[in-house]
């Protein structure tokens, strides 16, 4: 690792860069090999900088608390230090339970230095949080303090009561101040910045990580019961978030935002990682990040404040900023902002671009990969791709039933390649470190993304469906098959099947469809029943409609695509029903992904036609619209 002179970073604006870049291989351009050699990198190169501008929450944007790469690594050295003398070492995981705040930062890189980070989201049902726990092997828990997410510290409390942890650490929040902490029998509690205070700032006291090494097992949607844990090595994170970084949009003196949860994949790797190779200042939103209401009220004033010059969000994250006025605030620093996890419907692009100037630029990764695998050009637009492949990492496309390539322009499961792809899912700990499986997904250094697109003749990928049956809402992945269960277990259910419906704001909603043994329960019974037994709040059904028969494949399989078919028909008809030339609305999969047709009146004036392009442009779902005798769309 070189810190005496500034990484040279190659020219990447456009999709012809690709070439030159992958001419000198990864190996050779003398990355970091950890996160801790990255921070040690950022913190002798750029000592004063600012590193993180953290907002106690959206209100108090004004007062936030900086720190520069030198007090991080310091920090980072005094938490690291804590868990070492409490036991962690290269192959102990560290559980981390908390909302956003200024430690978690430090606690995080601090798990990934001494052992390996396990950062799970606390809205989780209880039972799913110890599972992962568990499965992680952690005999440590940093949990936000009783102020900061009461349910957090109740959690990580209860899962000491049980035994499964041993020390449960606690972070206060970014305004600071602390509390007397309860007692918990089976553990110690302490605030981390308590445990810290005398361990020493200048160095790691135990063995640092190398870059084969696991660095971190992040939570993804499962099949059955909690959570899968993909596993991640410092190199899978270091070789990604240097293709993030080595992009000739931002500059080193780019101020990035940052408002994703650090218990996900974008916020670690792009917010994080990604602007500690160039020393980039991050400001990062409060607890809440995008949850928090007053944020978009404030928005455009904390760009214009901080000279904000790019963020990460989903995309309705986007359809509610378009309608936040600007109100001549200068924004002229934002260059661009990325999108990703979950389709960008045209007209949230549309909308958004037009109210703001800033352009949105797409990418395309899963957990599976650490982050990102695709991303797009601000110079070089392809409607309906998510963009061209990240230097390093390969894509292919292939038959879903034979494995044969699949040219051109021809739709079949995205497979992807390269430094990025990730040893496996934990299955929990053993003697000697984890028990880690790629479980079918990864075959001869192949992962299987289970979603389906095709490749163009330039190489740009189009993303057409997803094999897996994954329902994504703002961003956040939900197993069908936890609201399935629920509904299940209900006496009158006797088959349920849960499924994406388009929505306008966060991209797909839950609904879900069953038979019944009689029909004594009505719908909205069954959407309370569900609601009132999922893991999580998120998982609700918005809607349970009960069929004489679930839909199936000519061999007896479950056939979703007919039911998102059908979701979707539903709300578009909704969506369009007072317009007065829509004479029809069907929807069907026979492509193998849906698509919902608009048949309109033979003298139907082109306003109607407008307005009902306008209107189905928020949801991300292909449409043709149909007039009788003037072809059709």
């Amino acid at each position: 690792m070189t810190t005496e002179t500034p990484m040279a970073w190659p020219r990447y604006d456009h999709p012809d860069d690709l070439a030159a870049i992958e001419a000198t291989p990864l190996a050779a351009r003398g990355l970091p090999g950890t996160s801790y050699d990255l921070l040690r990198r950022a913190a002798a190169q750029w000592p004063e900088r600012t590193a993180l501008t953290v907002l106690p929450d959206a209100a108090s944007w004004r007062t936030p608390r900086n720190r520069t790469h030198a007090d991080l690594l310091a920090d980072v050295h005094r938490a690291a230090n804590a868990l070492h003398r409490l036991g962690v070492r290269r192959h102990d995981s560290v559980a981390l339970l908390s909302p956003n705040c200024d430690e978690l930062i430090t606690a995080l890189l601090a798990a990934q230095l001494a052992g390996i980070v396990t950062p799970v989201n606390p809205a989780l049902a209880r039972d799913h949080v110890a599972e992962l726990v568990r499965r992680a092997g952690a005999r440590v828990i940093i949990t936000a303090s009783p102020e900061l997410d009461p349910e957090a510290f109740a959690t990580g409390a209860e899962l000491a009561r049980q035994g499964l942890v041993d020390h449960v650490l606690v972070l206060s929040p970014t305004t600071g101040g602390t509390t007397t902490l309860p007692s918990v029998p089976n553990a110690t509690v302490a605030h981390l910045a308590d445990a810290a205070a005398d361990c020493p700032h200048d160095r790691f006291l135990g063995e640092p990580p190398t870059s084969g090494d696991l660095a971190a097992f992040f939570h993804t949607g499962g099949t059955t019961g909690a959570p899968k844990l993909a596993a991640h090595t410092h190199a899978n994170e270091i070789s990604d978030a240097w293709m993030i970084a080595a992009n000739s949009v931002l500059d080193d003196d780019s101020v990035v935002f940052a408002a994703l949860p650090l218990f996900h994949v974008n916020a670690l790797v792009v917010t994080l990682l990604a602007p500690l190779f160039r020393g980039q200042r991050v400001v990062w939103a409060g607890p809440l990040g995008y949850r928090d209401g007053v944020l978009y009220a404030e928005f455009w004033r904390i760009v214009e404040h901080y000279r904000i010059a790019a963020m990460s969000a989903v995309p309705t994250v986007y359809a509610v900023l378009a309608a936040c006025p600007v109100d001549g605030r200068d924004i002229g620093s934002m260059r661009c902002a990325m999108v990703g996890a979950s389709a960008l419907p045209d007209g949230v692009r549309t909308t958004f671009e037009t109210a703001t100037g800033i352009p949105l630029l797409e990418g395309y990764g899963l957990t599976e990969a650490t982050c990102a695998s695709v991303r797009g050009f601000l110079d070089v637009r392809r409607p309906g791709s998510v963009g061209q492949r990240l230097p390093y990492q390969n894509i292919r496309i292939v038959d879903a039933d034979t494995g044969a390539e699949r040219p051109a322009g021809q739709a079949g499961t995205i497979l992807i390649s390269g430094p990025t792809v990730f040893p496996g899912y934990v299955q929990g700990p053993a003697a000697d470190g984890h028990l880690i499986s790629a479980q079918g997904k990864v075959t001869d250094g192949w992962l299987d993304t289970g979603d389906l697109g095709y490749l163009d003749g330039d190489g740009f990928l189009h993303l057409t469906g997803r094999a897996k049956d994954l329902i994504i809402r703002g961003g956040h992945n939900i197993d069908p098959r936890t609201i399935e269960d629920a509904l299940l277990s209900h006496p009158a259910v006797t088959g349920a099947q849960a499924v994406g419906q388009p929505d306008e704001r966060a991209g797909e909603v839950p609904v879900a469809y069953v038979t019944l043994a009689d029909g004594t329960v009505g719908e909205d019974d069954l959407r309370a029943w569900a609601a009132a037994h999922v893991s999580e709040a998120a998982a609700a059904p918005k809607a349970v409609r009960v069929l004489d028969a679930l839909p199936v494949t000519a061999v007896g399989k479950p056939y979703k695509l007919a039911l998102r078919a059908d979701a979707a028909r539903r709300v578009l008809s909704d969506v369009l029903g007072d317009i007065d030339h829509v004479q029809g609305i069907s929807a069907d999969a026979d492509s193998g992904s849906v698509t919902v047709t608009v048949t309109l009146g033979a003298l139907a004036p082109a306003a109607a036609r407008g307005e009902v392009e306008r209107r189905v442009g928020n949801f991300a779902v292909a449409c043709r619209v149909v007039a009788p005798h003037r072809g059709d769309d």
